[in-house]
């Protein structure tokens, strides 16, 4: 089971849209990726989420999961329309809130196949995140494509 996470800018445009239903119809198509997991913090994890659920009426097979990097296990969890399941890092129940979503980010970078990423160069959590990616990349652990450089 191949596991593909985004990471984008939170202000990414809705330009990006057509280029991200490709990447992830080529992420199905091409690498047997069943499994799409993003956050919910800003415009590009609301284009992905788009796409993927776009893609899942053609490919019923694909699991749209949320990422949560804060979670009350007092509170009942409603998943968003659309989301199979959740997935809370381990360890992250110990993370300050201000640093939560940069860990279970780095967390998923750890844990899956492949990245879709917008990252425009500017310096922030983005770029950091994706340069982290690529350097597991130069060691064959993982597949990164940055959408902001096609």
């Amino acid at each position: 089971m191949a596991i593909c996470f985004f990471i984008g800018h939170r202000d990414t445009p809705a330009s990006i849209l057509p280029k991200l239903r490709e990447a992830v119809e080529r992420h199905i198509a091409k690498y047997g990726v069943t499994e799409f997991v993003v956050g919910r913090y800003g415009s590009f994890d609301s284009l992905a989420t788009q796409a993927i659920m776009e893609a899942k009426q053609r490919h019923p097979e694909i699991r749209l999961t949320l990422l949560l990097p804060y979670y009350d296990p007092t509170k009942p969890l409603e998943l968003p329309t659309g989301f199979d399941g959740s997935l809370y890092p381990d360890g992250l129940e110990h993370a300050p809130r201000r640093v939560a979503i940069v860990r279970a980010n780095q967390y998923m970078i750890r844990h899956c196949d492949y990245l879709i990423a917008y990252d425009a160069g500017r310096i922030g959590n983005t770029r950091k995140l994706v340069e982290y990616a690529r350097h597991r990349e130069d060691k064959g652990l993982i597949h990164v494509e940055n959408l902001a450089r096609i």
